[in-house]
């Protein structure tokens, strides 16, 4: 009966060491897991309420309005002729030098 009572004694040792190791795994596979799941949502995606979509909606028309309620930047016709008479004398100088090379 001895050898049978230590034969009982090493499948219980057996057994204790395999239940810490299959413990460990299993928090290491369960850690591996959770830091996925964190990361990408496997499940349905999180919706906004109407209120809030509302809300971001009219904050965004109020920007827009805003921008458009700027006053345009217009050139007068006297500072058009200005640029346009600068312009002539900057080519009429271009074209005589290039006559005076040629």
């Amino acid at each position: 009966m001895a050898s049978v009572s230590g034969i009982v004694k090493q499948i219980k040792k057996e057994r204790d060491r395999v239940e810490r190791e299959l413990s460990g795994l299993n928090a290491a596979l369960s850690a591996f897991v959770g830091a996925f799941k964190g990361a990408k949502p496997t499940g349905k995606r999180p919706t906004m309420p109407a209120s809030a979509r509302r809300k971001i909606a009219l904050a965004q028309k109020a920007r827009w309005a805003k921008e458009k309620a700027r006053p345009k930047r217009t050139m007068s016709a006297a500072g058009r002729r200005r640029i346009a008479a600068a312009q002539r004398a900057r080519w009429a100088k271009v074209k005589a030098q290039q006559k005076k090379a040629a």
